[in-house]
């Protein structure tokens, strides 16, 4: 039913234009453009994204040998260097963050049924920051230190989904605990956080919100016992405690009990101590939530593998964010496109076969099924295969 329709048009089918328009009235977006609308913008940012562009130069060469499928593409013309530049540092970057916002709400519901194997009611999310660095000669404003330049991608992700819910783009000297006074507290959620963030006066704040923790504690964390819960030594925990904190600033920015809970990894041969407000979970399951916080390492590892958030085509704060925003963007379209799809194959696999395949005129689920008949008729790595030339 798609012949005759570019795979790259029928990807962008599951973005909902209305959506994207209402975005771009918002900040005025459009406002006496003559040529690359936002729209299209967005559709040569993404296409840059999808098939490994390195530069405007590239993308602009990129899509002029594909100049007569473009049009139902959704290009009006072909892609200037100078025009597209000229949209990356003038164009609002909060169109595409709030657009990535509704890709995401779109996404979240799809892996809703993604099992965690921890009996919990409430949602988890893991909080963490990753810097990227920028050449301090080519960002001046991004000093981060004597002779290095960079910015920070606060991040927090649905653990469940692997989809970003928070994205803040700061300057790199930025305090990773400072995203905690800009995330949206949910109640009855869990936040897992690295010991980066602690700072109980914050963390009192999501207890008052009805939002659970689990944090690192600090080895010189000053606390006092009030009691201790049975643990199963055979499994890993070594203490279960209800505690006060007694340090002299502590104690007054968090009033409240805390459950401390000591745990031995015997895989990494390594102990950890959690504090977390939960007192009801079962320590075990504590510890397996902390574990919980490894899947935003890997999303990290991800997009900065898979993504271009590394090498950006501008320089300015604008240009940066906006390029970060329509990445984030087309990563979640892509998890869309596994879930609407029912695609077996990895994210990583989904985005090479797109990057090779986005302007043939092909049905797409047609391209992942030719894709998988060629992996089952290809000849096992273990085989010599001669070829007579």
């Amino acid at each position: 039913m798609n012949r005759g329709r570019t795979v790259f048009a029928q990807l962008i089918e599951y973005i909902s234009h209305n959506e994207f328009r209402r975005c771009v009235e918002r900040y005025d977006g459009d406002h006496r453009v003559r040529k690359l609308t936002c729209w299209e913008q967005f559709l040569a940012m993404a296409f840059a994204q999808l098939t490994y562009r390195e530069s405007l130069r590239d993308i602009e060469v990129s899509l002029a040998v594909h100049r007569r499928k473009l049009y139902h593409s959704g290009f009006g013309s072909l892609v200037k260097k100078s025009t597209l530049a000229d949209a990356n540092e003038l164009r609002d970057w909060r169109i595409y963050a709030d657009f990535a916002q509704t890709l995401i709400q779109i996404a979240r519901p799809l892996y809703a049924d993604s099992d965690l194997g921890l009996d919990l009611q409430g949602t988890v999310y893991a909080l963490d920051s990753t810097t990227i660095d920028l050449c301090l000669a080519l960002f001046p404003w991004a000093n981060f230190r004597r002779a290095k330049g960079a910015v920070k991608l606060h991040t927090m992700i649905d653990v469940q989904s692997a989809i970003p819910v928070f994205i803040d783009i700061t300057h790199g000297k930025i305090h990773d605990v400072e995203a905690l006074d800009r995330i949206i507290a949910e109640p009855g959620s869990y936040v897992v956080m690295d010991r980066g963030y602690m700072d109980f006066a914050r963390l009192y704040h999501l207890n008052q919100a009805l939002t659970y923790f689990v944090i690192r504690a600090r080895s010189d964390l000053q606390f006092q016992r009030r009691r201790s819960i049975p643990v199963d030594k055979s499994i890993g925990l070594r203490s279960d405690q209800v505690i006060v904190l007694t340090g002299p600033v502590s104690s007054l920015r968090y009033p409240a009990p805390l459950r401390r809970i000591s745990y031995y990894s015997q895989e990494i041969d390594k102990r950890f101590v959690f504090l977390t407000n939960d007192f009801f979970l079962p320590a075990i399951t504590v510890a397996e939530i902390y574990r919980c916080r490894w899947q935003i390492e890997l999303f990290f590892k991800w997009i900065k593998q898979h993504l271009r958030i590394k090498r950006f085509f501008g320089t300015s704060p604008n240009c940066v964010k906006t390029q970060v925003w329509i990445a984030v963007a087309v990563y979640v379209l892509v998890a869309i496109l596994k879930k609407q799809l029912r695609l077996e194959q990895s994210l990583h696999t989904i985005l090479q076969i797109l990057s090779t395949t986005l302007f043939e005129k092909t049905p797409v689920p047609l391209v992942f099924q030719r894709y998988e008949e060629q992996i089952r008729n290809s000849p096992s790595s273990n085989q010599l295969v001669l070829f007579d030339i």
